[in-house]
């Protein structure tokens, strides 16, 4: 055993000492607070759940009401705490790993010199770098804040207590256990159910939180530590380069939402900009407290003078100032900054006009005035200050500005057809209805609007409720980026596009609202096409070369940088087609993006739409990034951040740090490493031909489950899916509107949701097996084996199915069934069974291994030893389930102490498998 591997082993032996810790002073705030027989009743059903399962069942229906939620409280808390305590243990491991070999980009930069590049491609690169994390609201976190909230505060003080026992040698545990307890207490007394659905603005406070927590400590780390890398590799990016930047959906998404109008997202980036100001004012605040320069010892430069004057002339910074900072001109031209930022956060408070020198329109202004005193001090001995606080603090606003995070605006295609549906049929210009035009006359149509010059409608045209809101929301872009500029909404978003017109007619909407002006040379947004199903990505670059081919449309692109997005849909691919089919799909489109960009001469940013579970696209993202296609990652690059992944990867500041920093180091080693393919053409030709019949077998198998005649019936009675909206977690419905009962209308979310709670997770292997049983029954099984040794698609895709089928449980499932569906249904969990056994055989084969996960024993562990717990949630859920329906399954009729108890079962294993959905 070499010192990795002991090492390894002394962390998990430690990290199951705390599990075990915080487990026995919950087991204390149980009898405190319910008294010794929930304890008692808690150790009987964990000890019958190992040594006698059958009886379990028969021990739950004994109980009353009143247990059954305690009980169901008490192992989803030990869930949360586990998930703490394993979070703080990461986040030690990866200290320890970047004290001993370095971070992710020591280890970025090692690979990029090693590759011999010259330092202009370096620079070059560096120019292009821009990584944006996206959040969204799309809702995951079944956890509410005042949960995450206490579980930072437990986290904290384990930290505490290391570093305590690392500088002095020793640790007042009785004390730590005693704050521990404490927290505990408090946290059975939080109700882990939210009372009412949130509104955007409760999501945007939410996402506010790991904002101002990221902008006061982890991405000021990585960005000095990517200025740093890239110095030292050839590169010299100036401190207001934005690398890094952070994006939100909150507010913008109006996709199947009805609650985000244009009225909430002013509402939403008001909050953003009062957390955001807050946030500078953080940061000047640390600025004045270490830029103490005396003109006594070290007079400023002359144009700082000059500034601080002219700040004076307009800006009313207190008497008190101006006296103690009369000889220390950095803190005065700070504090004239302060002044300008409370301005500011005044001005969009009370909806004032923007006054020069007296608030900031955005956040460029403020960089401007930093940068004086950035330039002053380079000047005057200063440097080291200049490239250090003053820099870091530069580096940070520009990469949240004053905003926090750019928003995306998204809407749904048919929303802009609908709106040009009534301005077109109310002018009565054409010869029969819009909505009736084939898709070529209804191209032709927006095509020849776009070259003109006329406006469509009157300013104050009467539109139907629905369409208004679709026709206004464009004014309200318009109104915002003049209010809070420019950079404040960027992207369009179209879901569910399909064809060229489809993104043409939220152009004429943005036309109208003086957005855009092909003529002028004006397009203050850019469009996104989203591609959510296996058709259209196969379809991507057909759809990008008949838009790029458009002189108006190409003008467009011009005056946004050249650059088109394009949103790729992991979701809803993955629900229509299955796992492999969507994953291949997209991985097909890349490269033909790629190659349409090219023949444009356009600058292509990918913008990946991933949800948390491997059924929507998750896993591990620096994998991911180093999996996509050659070339296609150029400098920029979107990820949604979505659900409880935030809290997975943000909660911890030394989580947060390593998450972004491998996010960042992924980007710049593909940007710069992976601009050829790593294979030679004919091997990459052979796979991709594998890939193709490997995935019309596995979507074709796919496709017979969901054509299966009851899967509808099956799934809703299998899972406790039609709860999901009772758990309040997100404002958006889970169904697309005007949809038909069943599951074609349903999101992608509970679709995982509801496989995920019964322990089956369909989504995130079904169909797997069935393909590559037919790749190896065609004589590749070597050709497998070795696409997983070296391709790193294939084994990325390969790992993350693997993990899935661990998570998979259909011993459980079978109590699921046997208690819940109907008999004549039962067929069909013998089919998945079946693709179940299928799937795990050939993965197997594939990877060597004689179990799942036999390369990761630490996680193969902990999977199992979650499952002890896990289970009597189970059992717990499917007894509840049974009886809530029995009872008529609406709120009215049901129990409220049983909906509150089945609501804590399905947290608790939200908790207990990491993921809702």
């Amino acid at each position: 055993m070499d010192f990795y591997d002991s090492q390894a082993a002394i962390d998990d032996k430690q990290m199951r000492a705390d599990i075990r810790r915080l487990g026995n002073l919950l087991g204390q705030t149980l009898v405190r607070q319910e008294g010794p027989q929930l304890l008692e009743l808690v150790e009987d059903v964990r000890s019958l759940v190992r040594a006698d399962p059958d009886a379990v069942q028969a021990r739950l229906a004994r109980l009353d009401s009143a247990e059954e939620v305690d009980l169901a409280r008490a192992f989803s808390m030990y869930f949360h705490l586990a998930n703490i305590t394993e979070q703080v243990h990461r986040a030690r491991d990866m200290r320890r790993q970047r004290q001993e070999s370095g971070g992710w980009l020591a280890q970025a930069r090692d690979d990029i010199e090693s590759a011999g590049l010259d330092a202009k491609q370096i620079a070059a690169a560096a120019d292009r770098l821009e990584v944006r994390p996206v959040f969204t609201a799309h809702p995951t976190e079944a956890s509410r804040r005042s949960i995450l909230t206490k579980m930072r505060a437990i986290a904290d003080l384990l930290d505490a207590e290391t570093a305590e026992r690392a500088v002095i040698g020793s640790a007042d545990s009785d004390e730590v256990d005693g704050r521990l307890a404490e927290v505990i207490d408090m946290l059975w007394q939080t109700d882990e159910l939210r009372v009412e659905r949130p509104e955007p603005t409760d999501e945007a406070r939410n996402a506010v939180y790991y904002l101002t927590d990221l902008y006061r400590d982890a991405a000021g780390r990585v960005l000095s530590d990517l200025s740093t890398t890239l110095k030292s590799i050839g590169a010299h990016p100036r401190p207001d380069s934005a690398l890094l930047s952070f994006g939100t959906w909150i507010g913008g998404d109006r996709d199947g939402n009805p609650f985000v109008t244009p009225e909430v997202t002013e509402q939403v980036l008001i909050i953003q900009h009062e957390h955001g100001i807050a946030a500078a004012e953080g940061a000047v605040a640390e600025l004045v407290r270490e830029i103490s320069v005396s003109d006594a010892v070290r007079p400023a430069a002359r144009n700082l003078v000059e500034s601080v004057e002219a700040d004076l002339d307009v800006i009313d910074v207190p008497k008190r100032y101006r006296r103690v900072h009369a000889e220390e001109p950095y803190r005065l031209k700070l504090r004239a900054v302060e002044a300008k930022l409370e301005n500011t956060r005044t001005r969009h408070a009370e909806g004032l006009t923007h006054r020069s020198g007296w608030d900031y329109t955005d956040a460029s202004e403020l960089v401007a005035d930093l940068r004086i005193i950035r330039d002053s001090l380079a000047r005057q001995r200063g440097q080291l200050a200049a490239k250090g606080a003053v820099d870091r603090t530069i580096r940070v606003v520009e990469a949240f500005g004053l905003q926090l995070a750019t928003m995306d605006v998204r809407e749904h295609s048919q929303a802009h057809h609908m709106a040009l549906a009534e301005l077109y049929d109310t002018s009565g210009e054409l010869d029969r209805p819009y909505l009736e035009l084939s898709e070529a006359e209804r191209n032709a149509l927006l095509v020849k609007e776009l070259s003109g010059h006329r406006p469509l409608a009157p300013k104050n045209v009467e539109l139907s409720d629905r369409n208004r809101k679709t026709y206004n929301v464009f004014n309200a872009i318009a109104g915002a980026q003049k209010r809070f500029g420019p950079q404040v909404i960027e992207s369009y978003i179209v879901s569910m596009t399909h064809t060229a017109a489809d993104i043409l007619a939220p152009v004429i909407l943005a036309r109208e609202a003086g957005l855009i002006d092909v003529a002028r040379g004006r397009a203050d947004i850019g469009f996104v096409p989203l591609l959510e199903g296996v058709e259209e990505l196969a379809a991507a670059d057909t759809l990008i070369d008949e838009l790029l081919s458009l002189p108006a449309y190409r003008e467009i692109v011009t005056n946004r940088g050249n650059v088109q997005e394009v949103m790729l849909g992991y979701s809803d691919s993955n629900k229509e087609s299955g796992i492999t089919a969507s994953q291949w799909s997209i991985q097909v489109a890349q490269r033909r993006l790629r190659d349409v960009a090219a023949k444009h001469g356009v600058h292509l940013r990918l913008f990946h739409g991933r949800g948390g579970t491997v059924g929507r696209g998750g896993g591990p993202t620096h994998a991911a990034i180093l999996a996509q296609p050659s070339g296609t990652l150029d400098g920029e690059i979107k990820i949604t951040e979505q659900g409880e992944v935030l809290s997975d990867k943000y909660t911890l500041p030394a989580l947060a740090r390593e998450n972004l920093e491998l996010t960042v180091a992924a980007s710049l080693k593909a940007t710069l490493l992976h601009t050829e393919p790593r294979h030679q053409q004919d091997v990459l030709q052979r796979w991709f031909g594998h890939m193709d019949s490997i995935s019309a077998d596995a979507k074709n198998a796919y496709r017979k489950l969901t054509a299966i005649d009851g899967l509808s019936d099956y799934f809703w009675a299998v899972s406790p899916t039609e709860l999901l909206g009772a758990l309040n977690i997100g404002s958006r419905p889970s169904k697309r509107p005007n949809t038909e009962a069943g599951l074609e209308g349903l999101r992608a979310i509970p679709w995982v949701f509801g496989w995920t709670q019964s322990r089956q997770i369909v989504p995130g292997w079904y169909g797997v097996g069935s393909g590559l049983e037919a790749a190896r029954k065609a004589g590749l099984g070597d050709e497998l084996r070795e696409m997983y040794g070296k391709w790193h698609f294939f084994s990325n895709f390969i790992s993350n199915v693997e993990m899935t089928l661990a998570k998979t449980d259909l011993d459980i499932a079978a109590d699921y069934v046997d208690e819940l569906v109907p008999r004549e249904l039962h067929g069909i969990f013998e089919v998945i069974k079946r693709e179940h056994a299928k799937t795990v055989n050939e993965v197997l084969e594939i990877t060597g291994g004689d179990r799942l996960l036999d390369s990761q024993a630490q996680l193969a562990r902990t999977l199992e030893v979650r499952d002890r717990y896990l289970a009597p949630l189970h059992y717990l859920q499917i007894s509840l389930l049974s009886r809530y329906r029995a009872e008529g399954s609406t709120d009215a009729d049901a129990d409220p102490q049983l909906k509150r108890a089945l609501l804590i079962t399905v947290n608790g294993i939200a908790a207990g498998l990491r993921n809702t959905g």
